[in-house]
């Protein structure tokens, strides 16, 4: 269950012209934008194995539902027409294969590390240094650190953290959307964008890593899910491990980081 390398530049490239895109044209341009997203990520599905592309729906599934909540619903960010672009949906899916290429075409280790190290100075920096204090982004970032030093699956949360990141920066800064100065109800201050808003993508990775193999399963293939979710310990229960897949076992030996 392999991701293309190339994926890790040609994906993140396409998202970023897209958002550059997005600042110039109407609601029926963005139409347009969504319906050539949705065509990119299918494209870019269809040479993956299946449980791999259930993963990436999975990702689009829960990340969707994340939009409408924090956006639509709570306010807590807005987009430049204040709507829910149509092509941000399906982009979720390429950001998902764009942190998995990245995480296949570095080493584990220093991918975990460059996600964890990144992480945690964006985190202290919206506390002390960033000109808008950042404490709901920062309370996000011990859920990352969680992630990255426990899970089996931790090289591929640190890719995607890493395009998280980047693609947020940059969307802020060419206005393609806009959190808001504190949270709608609590008043608790807020980046923009906040540190934690790349660590609490971590969920929507977990979630649908959860559901593929049930995805696999109802749309008729071969997989058993139940036994696939306990032989593999990808999930919650591979918190508990000590020894995630990437690093260096006792017997010295280096073992690859798995997309699962």
């Amino acid at each position: 269950m392999t991701v293309p390398r190339r994926y890790a530049l040609v994906l993140p490239a396409y998202l970023a012209g897209l958002l550059a895109l997005d600042t110039q044209v109407s609601l029926g341009g963005q139409i347009a934008l969504g319906v050539l997203t949705l065509a990119v990520l299918a494209a870019a599905l269809w040479p993956l194995a299946p449980l791999v592309r259930a993963q990436a729906v999975g990702v689009v599934l829960f990340a969707t539902l994340g939009e409408v909540t924090g956006s639509l619903v709570w306010g807590v960010y807005h987009y430049r027409l204040h709507n829910l672009p149509l092509y941000i949906p399906p982009a979720h899916g390429l950001v998902y294969l764009s942190g998995v290429a990245l995480s296949r075409s570095i080493r584990s280790r220093a991918v975990v590390w460059a996600a964890a190290v990144g992480g945690a100075t964006w985190g202290v920096a919206g506390l002390l240094l960033l000109p808008r204090v950042d404490v709901a982004g920062a309370v996000g970032v011990p859920l990352l650190l969680l992630f990255l030093w426990r899970s089996r699956s931790r090289a591929t949360y640190a890719g995607v953290f890493l395009v998280v990141a980047a693609l947020e920066l940059y969307g802020t800064s060419i206005g393609t959307w806009r959190w808001a100065s504190t949270l709608p109800g609590l008043g608790v201050p807020d980046g923009n964008p906040p540190s934690g808003v790349a660590s609490g993508y971590v969920w929507f990775d977990v979630m649908a890593l959860l559901v593929a193999p049930w995805l696999v399963y109802l749309a008729g293939g071969t997989l058993n899910p139940k036994r696939w979710t306990r032989s593999s310990g990808v999930l919650l229960s591979s918190i508990r491990r000590r020894e995630p897949i990437g690093t260096i076992s006792a017997s010295g030996a280096s073992s690859r980081a798995s997309v699962t």
